[in-house]
């Protein structure tokens, strides 16, 4: 009986076999003596579909095991975490970085296609050892800069809610490796996240969720008058120093 096998089955030469992993701190945990497990052509990447290293570790006490979904390749695509898919310069959604920067999603959808584009961008990853997105994110947004999370969220590694005790069988008490803390409401948009559409940045409810929080934020945009050109500060306290 014939097996189906794609592509990459035969395109031996291009599977991944990394090192260490590309992650942000927040995955990567509050532990300086962290140990990691390394598994050679582990996984298929949850994007480009080809075998790649992965890696997985405990990033604290009490917090639940975490690994990498992407290859080093699509990851420096995107300057992304290999693991939560955030952009490691401001730490946010995709969506949000390139609706501030402006930036297009150039990479394709069908197999063949995002196939032959990544072997091809990573070839020049190889000779310029320079990340794609380097040249883009050299300048400064001050909407990213308001919305960038500048320290490490380490509540996003927590352990998922437990099963068993949301429907009350749960016998292991406080042994329990999982949160006994009431689930996520279903209709909530936060509840349904996909790794695909958050590296292609479309259709993200956290995304969605912090450009709206930035359409909400004051703003002082220039007056239309080219001849203004006074700016008034007020509601300042002055102190004045006496000095012996």
């Amino acid at each position: 009986m014939a097996t189906s096998k794609t592509t990459n089955t035969y395109n031996r030469q291009n599977w991944e076999d990394a090192d260490f992993p590309i992650l942000c701190q927040t995955c990567l945990g509050d532990n300086p003596y962290i140990r990691m497990t390394k598994e050679k052509y582990g996984k298929e990447c949850k994007i480009c579909s080809r075998p790649f290293t992965v890696f997985r570790w405990c990033p604290g006490a009490r917090m639940r095991f975490k690994k990498t979904e992407v290859c080093q390749t699509c990851s420096k695509l995107k300057n992304v975490c290999q693991t939560c898919l955030l952009d490691l310069e401001y730490g946010l959604p995709i969506q949000v970085r390139d609706a501030a920067l402006k930036i297009k999603d150039d990479i394709p959808k069908s197999d063949v296609n995002k196939e032959y584009y990544i072997q091809n961008m990573e070839r020049e990853l190889a000779k310029t050892n320079t990340d794609v997105m380097n040249n883009k994110l050299s300048e400064s947004n001050d909407l990213l800069m308001r919305l960038a999370r500048t320290a490490p969220y380490y509540k996003r590694n927590r352990p998922h809610v437990c099963s068993f005790w949301v429907k009350g069988e749960c016998r292991r008490g406080e042994e329990c490796p999982y949160r006994h803390e009431k689930p996520t409401d279903p209709d909530d948009p936060l509840a349904d996240q996909n790794i695909k559409d958050r590296y292609y940045g479309v259709n993200d409810p956290v995304a969605d969720k912090l450009l709206k929080r930035a359409a909400a934020m004051p703003a002082l945009p220039p007056p239309e008058d080219k001849t203004i050109t006074t700016l008034y500060i007020g509601n300042l306290v002055f102190q004045s120093l006496t000095l012996n």
